[in-house]
């Protein structure tokens, strides 16, 4: 009579030793489904935001802009490059300057992002010897507040193999897939969801996407943003979430550090002008309600003209131009994409008269 622990049909137990069998699998058709399923909710992903208004895109990623900047360190250094915060790289469009100039600028500027770090940056590069144009958002550059800081530090440190990721990126995925965009990935479209939250605390909408770039990070607002209201209206809601007065001690300290800013700035160029590098400043366009507050929070006398005065080089404020207003700005920061076009064109001719009158000064 077999025993427990004799052999049987459905394994073997043998002292510590226990077999047993496994069901006959198909791998080639496990594997196929699991494919099969894979390719189906990739494509209704893809599908979904298409339907939203998303095209394929480059992403404006630390690695890209690290690719533009090491045009500088490989015998670029004497072009136009421009540095700023989102207002000119949606607003300077690249090809409508080099239609004018016959030279495409090296677009180096970044959103969210004070420009005063990436100025110091090129101040201290031997290999810059170019023109360069300034972008200056009020609320970042005298904050010094630089969401894309890391882009510097991925250039200096950047990896062959990281280099190599971004190449592969760009050829294979960034100009096919609508949905590789990081506003659309899985995880940020979970963490925007109106999840509950314990009472007291605020709920802090993060920014959404609001542009398309090339390769070169010539970069246009996204038509979504200006034929859609409600994607306008919830831009305009994200930007209002700032228009709060600082408490006293807050603002004492804000004041310091626009001091700090500004005296860093001056530094900086005046690095620049010993080698001969042109400046100018740029205070592009912004409207209505974010425009009310800047003018509040960051007058231009205590702000821009301070800046101006102390760098000693030139600046060109949109509010001293009549030929630089009047354009649409949907969310009261950026210029709709046509309109980008046209100030461009009218900004070109102020750029050059202002480098113009620097190098008659040497």
């Amino acid at each position: 009579m077999p025993s427990s622990t004799s052999s049987s049909d459905h394994g073997r137990l043998d002292g510590d030793s226990y077999e047993r069998p496994l069901p006959a699998l198909n791998g080639g058709a496990a594997l196929g489904l699991a494919l099969a399923l894979f390719v189906l909710a990739l494509g209704a992903w893809e599908l979904y935001w298409r339907d939203f208004g998303v095209t394929p895109g480059y992403r404006n990623s630390d690695e890209r802009w690290a690719e533009q900047r090491r045009r500088i360190d490989t015998g670029e250094g004497n072009r136009t490059v421009i540095v700023g915060s989102s207002r000119l790289l949606f607003d300077v469009q690249l090809p409508v300057w080099e239609r004018l100039a016959g030279e495409r600028p090296i677009q180096l500027a970044l959103e969210g992002s004070s420009p005063v770090a990436f100025l110091e940056d090129l101040a201290d590069d031997p290999d810059f010897t170019g023109r360069l144009l300034v972008g200056v958002t009020p609320g970042l550059f005298f904050s010094g507040f630089a969401v894309r800081i890391d882009a510097l530090k991925h250039y200096r440190k950047e990896t062959p193999a990281q280099r190599s990721g971004h190449r592969l990126s760009t050829w294979l995925l960034e100009p096919w897939l609508a949905f590789y965009d990081e506003d659309f990935a899985l995880i940020t479209v979970l963490k925007r969801q109106a999840w509950p939250t314990r009472p007291g605390v605020p709920v802090r909408e993060a920014v959404r996407k609001i542009e398309v770039t090339a390769a070169d990070r010539n970069t246009r607002m996204w038509d979504k943003v200006e034929n859609d209201p409600q994607y306008q209206a919830m831009a305009q809601r994200i930007w209002a979430q700032n228009f709060k007065p600082l408490p006293p001690e807050a603002f004492a300290k804000a004041m310091k550090t626009r001091d700090e800013q500004i005296d860093k700035a001056v530094v900086a160029v005046g690095k620049l002008r010993a080698r001969g590098v042109e400046v100018v400043f740029v205070r592009a366009p912004s409207a209505d309600r974010l425009l009310e507050f800047e003018r509040t929070a960051m007058p231009r006398e205590s702000t821009w003209d301070v800046l101006i005065a102390k760098a000693g080089v030139p600046g060109i404020h949109f509010e001293d131009h009549p030929e630089l207003q009047g354009y649409r700005v949907p969310e009261w920061s950026h210029l709709s994409a046509s309109d980008a076009d046209r100030f461009t064109a009218a900004l070109y001719p102020l750029a050059e008269r202002a480098f113009a009158s620097q190098s008659e000064g040497d």
